[in-house]
């Protein structure tokens, strides 16, 4: 079950920055596991000003990832894609390998730091295997799967991304020197 793809993605949010979010789910795709991490993430977007045009839900299938992936890169020029789901060490978890074989540049900090804040809550947090990466103007970030990782990580980084966006396409200078270009 893929959800209806918004037409959306064109117009821009309070903020300027467009976002797909894509919930990885085997059994959310066949319909035996209701998917509550994807709108929590679309609702955390749009409180933050995002506007979320696409919400898809595809199956553990890195072909089909790495095909999405592309199109809102490419084709619907989204700035930000959130991913929920399939980074765990399930042998059918394979988000982050989808993930890497799209991305243009390894962008780690953001993974790396929502593994630290993660820790501090769970151990068991060091086994998570999301990663962030660049394709062309946008940011792809793997989240976790449960809704209360996705809550706890995207509360952690979502108020910094939208200076790395800024950065990315142009509309901000670099870190560090003040804001100028």
């Amino acid at each position: 079950m893929v959800m209806e793809k918004g037409k959306e993605t064109s117009v821009r949010s309070e903020n300027g920055k467009r976002a797909a979010v894509i919930t990885l789910s085997d059994k959310g795709y066949a319909g035996e596991r209701e998917d509550k991490s994807g709108p929590l993430v679309k609702t955390m977007l749009e409180a933050a000003g995002y506007k979320v045009g696409d919400v898809i839900l595809l199956p553990d299938e890195q072909n089909q990832i790495e095909r999405e992936l592309i199109w809102l890169c490419d084709e619907k020029k989204v700035e930000l894609i959130l991913t929920t789901g399939g980074t765990g060490f399930s042998p059918r978890d394979c988000t982050p390998e989808a993930t890497l074989a799209v991305a243009d540049r390894n962008a780690p900090g953001i993974a790396e730091a929502m593994r630290w804040m993660s820790f501090q809550i769970t151990p068991k947090a060091m086994l998570g295997r999301g990663v962030s990466v660049i394709r062309g103007k946008t940011l792809i970030v793997n989240l976790p799967g449960s809704p209360k990782a996705v809550r706890e990580n995207l509360e952690g980084v979502l108020p910094y991304l939208e200076h790395g966006l800024d950065i990315l396409s142009g509309r901000a200078g670099e870190c560090g020197n003040g804001g100028e270009k």
